[in-house]
């Protein structure tokens, strides 16, 4: 790959996951996006991505919890059973009409989200731990059948059932995007041979960007600011999906 090329390569991995970490999110559906747009070598999206994922996802992880958002209580039960059925999901490959549905429930939320005006609200209503398990559950084998991060299921419904305040489901979601991703790289281990030698590039550009992102979002965007930012996110998942 010539210099020029990874250099606007790098800046759009740069402006991709200054977006995603905003909302907590690690940009995997982005930078699978942007890689298969610059007509790069399909073998090393994923484990190119599930990098760039883990570390953008730990460090919204950082900020947003050091901010004060975090909740455990309703983040394990989310972890405890999206974990393992990541790995079977990952086990199955669906024929690309079966995305269509899920493409319609991103771009549904998306749509959903953008106008909301209650967005500073502090109340919520938490899920049961047996809800919880079920969601997750669900999400975590979404997630590995799809290759996007579960986050990018995670994070509307929070909102749209009202299980949590914008930023707590911004540091929620980033937790639960980190493990996930580990757990797919571990799944993928042997796609670390396939790592090509422009990632440590990449990755600085994701650092950077996720380092930014973070910052701002877990302490200087508004709430609002954070719902409008994660309906685009949703845009670029579902276009992810649907093209890729």
């Amino acid at each position: 790959m010539s210099v020029p090329l990874l250099l606007v390569l790098s800046a759009c991995i740069l402006v991709m996951a200054i977006l995603y970490s905003s909302v907590g999110h690690g940009g995997a559906s982005g930078y699978i996006a942007i890689l298969a747009l610059f007509s790069l070598a399909p073998a090393a999206f994923k484990p190119t991505a599930l990098v760039l994922n883990i570390l953008v996802s730990a460090i919204a992880t950082f900020y947003f919890s050091r901010a004060g958002h975090f909740s455990w209580r309703l983040f394990w039960p989310f972890a405890a059973t999206s974990i393992p059925f990541s790995f079977l999901g990952g086990y199955l490959r669906l024929p690309t009409h079966v995305y269509q549905p899920l493409v319609r429930v991103l771009l549904a939320s998306a749509y959903r989200l953008f106008p909301r005006k209650d967005c500073e609200t502090t109340e919520e209503l938490r899920p049961s731990i047996t809800a919880a398990l079920m969601v997750g559950a669900v999400l975590g084998f979404l997630s590995g059948l799809t290759g996007v991060g579960g986050g990018i299921f995670l994070s509307p419904l929070l909102l749209l059932l009202g299980w949590a305040r914008v930023k707590e489901v911004s540091a929620v979601a980033a937790l639960f995007i980190l493990v996930n991703s580990i757990a797919g790289l571990l799944g993928h281990i042997g796609s670390l041979q396939t790592i090509p030698r422009y990632v440590p590039i990449l990755a600085v550009a994701a650092l950077a960007g996720g380092i930014t992102g973070s910052f701002f979002g877990s302490s200087r965007f508004p709430a609002s600011a954070i719902v409008r930012a994660l309906s685009v996110v949703l845009i670029i998942a579902g276009f992810k999906l649907l093209f890729i």
